[in-house]
């Protein structure tokens, strides 16, 4: 059986990775998230040859190359407990997009049944970022929470935006979800949205 692939994008502040943790809590029987990150830092853990291959780069503080991103990601899902799979934060570039797209077309147990977006617009996000700096302890906050580090993650966000958007609306698996309304409401339409996929 395919597994089934969500993929959630949204800006910085959008909420994206609260939003699909509390689904796969709530579903943990039938859903797994992970975040690129942790996917990383799981293969680094397992001590896998692919694991010792990221390592290398992460820790002399390189990027790690997009193949192996793709090489990990597909490893996770192909490892995953459950047959439903939510990934957020991925893919946060053209080039991302159309490697994971490129591999996927060579894998028929996998199945990327929607990207969904959790659109805010760049007040809401900025709020919420600096919102949260600001409620952070002195000396507690987190260093990425100043304006001009927020703008360079928005642009990050938003310069490769359309061109993913028109990627996926093209193959008819974009799925909009305003990310500007209560965290109730949003999880409640996402896990509404995920379950009618599955």
């Amino acid at each position: 059986m395919a597994k089934k692939l969500f993929l959630i994008i949204g800006a910085p502040g959008s909420g994206k990775t609260t939003d699909a943790s509390l689904i796969a809590k709530k579903r943990s029987d039938s859903i797994v998230h992970y975040s690129t990150g942790d996917m990383l830092r799981a293969e680094v853990s397992s001590g896998s040859e692919l694991g010792q291959t990221i390592e290398s780069y992460i820790s002399r503080g390189a990027l790690v190359p997009l193949e192996i991103i793709v090489d990990t990601i597909v490893s996770a899902i192909d490892n995953a407990p459950v047959n439903n799979v939510l990934i957020d934060g991925y893919p946060r570039s053209v080039e991302q997009m159309r490697a994971l797209d490129e591999l996927l077309n060579q894998k028929d147990d996998i199945e990327l049944v929607s990207v969904i977006e959790v659109r805010v617009s760049e007040q809401v996000a900025k709020d919420r970022i600096l919102g949260r700096a600001s409620e952070a302890k002195e000396g507690e906050q987190r260093s990425d929470d100043s304006i001009e580090v927020f703008y360079n993650r928005m642009k990050i966000y938003t310069d490769p935006l359309s061109e993913i958007q028109k990627f996926y609306t093209d193959k008819n698996l974009l799925q909009v979800i305003d990310g500007e309304r209560t965290l109730e409401v949003i999880v409640e339409d996402m896990d509404k949205f995920i379950h009618s996929k599955i």
